[in-house]
């Protein structure tokens, strides 16, 4: 009869005390926010606001410049937009290619490769404007603007974001316009170091045939043909001095580095690289 009345009271004082564990638990519950929920206000202006593709125009056998290309975008914050950086390239044509680029494309998944053969001004632009909307179709992915850039051009993501944030998301012409001492956009076209696209744009390129039957010859000059030619791009911006060449490298489309910069271009050295990344601070969260 004892022995019972102790298995009573031990079982009592267990559920005493789960009772209270669940009543504390609870409480807590009441507490803090619901992770789902949805924030109001002023902390929703941090959400990215339109999505850029950025392509880099590159060669399959560029793996080191692709490797340190991809560490300087991926610690750039950019809280304006959503930014996607690939890395654009002809077909393999070598097996020690198919392996490490299929690699790179495992681990990273940022490689988009064209139906083309490498060329210099043979149409690698035409190509993969002209392809992109049915690459993207195929992963139910678009983006309102889309971008061509070098190998060897410095974009500071964030300052992009902000300066495209308030242009138009349609007819979008933007980069830096040629002939270097020209600040009116509508001149000539803009230069091969960096420039961007809308959405409308890259696919009326896809359809029309003033691009597809001019597709050779000095690629960004091209561009700015394609555009006239068929009266598009009625919004064009060109972004100077936040965009340039690297000091004296160019005449009169370089000068000094500034603080406003957009794209460096013309970094063909690692020399070159690191008089840029220590200017605007890159690695300013570790201190070595």
């Amino acid at each position: 009869m004892r022995k019972r009345s102790l298995i009573t009271a031990a079982f009592t004082i267990i559920a005493l005390f789960l009772l209270f564990i669940f009543i504390s638990f609870n409480a807590q519950l009441l507490k803090a926010p619901l992770l789902n929920s949805v924030k109001v206000g002023p902390e929703n202006d941090d959400q990215p606001q339109f999505s850029l593709l950025i392509g880099i125009l590159t060669r399959a056998d560029n793996y080191d410049r692709r490797h340190f290309l991809r560490m300087v975008y991926g610690i750039q914050p950019s809280p304006a937009a959503h930014i996607d950086v690939k890395f654009v390239f002809c077909n393999l044509t070598k097996p020690e290619q198919r392996l490490l680029v299929a690699l790179e494309i495992l681990r990273f998944d940022d490689v988009i490769i064209l139906n083309c053969t490498e060329n210099m001004n043979g149409g690698k632009t035409y190509t993969y404007f002209s392809s992109l909307p049915g690459i993207l179709r195929l992963r139910r992915r678009r983006y309102d603007y889309v971008m061509k850039a070098d190998d060897d051009v410095f974009i500071r993501l964030g300052p992009l974001a902000l300066s495209l944030r308030p242009l138009p998301r349609r007819d979008l012409y933007y980069g830096f316009v040629i002939p270097c001492s020209s600040t009116n956009p509508f001149v000539e076209y803009m230069s091969g170091m960096g420039f961007v696209l809308s959405w409308d744009l890259v696919e009326w390129i896809s359809e029309s045939d003033i691009p597809g039957n001019d597709r050779f010859g000095p690629e960004d000059k091209l561009v700015g043909r394609w555009l006239n030619i068929g009266k598009k791009a009625k919004n064009r911006f060109s972004d100077k001095p936040g965009m340039y060449d690297f000091p004296g490298t160019n005449g009169r489309c370089s000068h000094e580095l500034i603080p406003e910069t957009v794209a460096v271009h013309r970094l063909k050295r690692w020399d070159q690289w690191s008089v840029v990344l220590r200017f605007f601070n890159v690695t300013k969260q570790l201190l070595l």
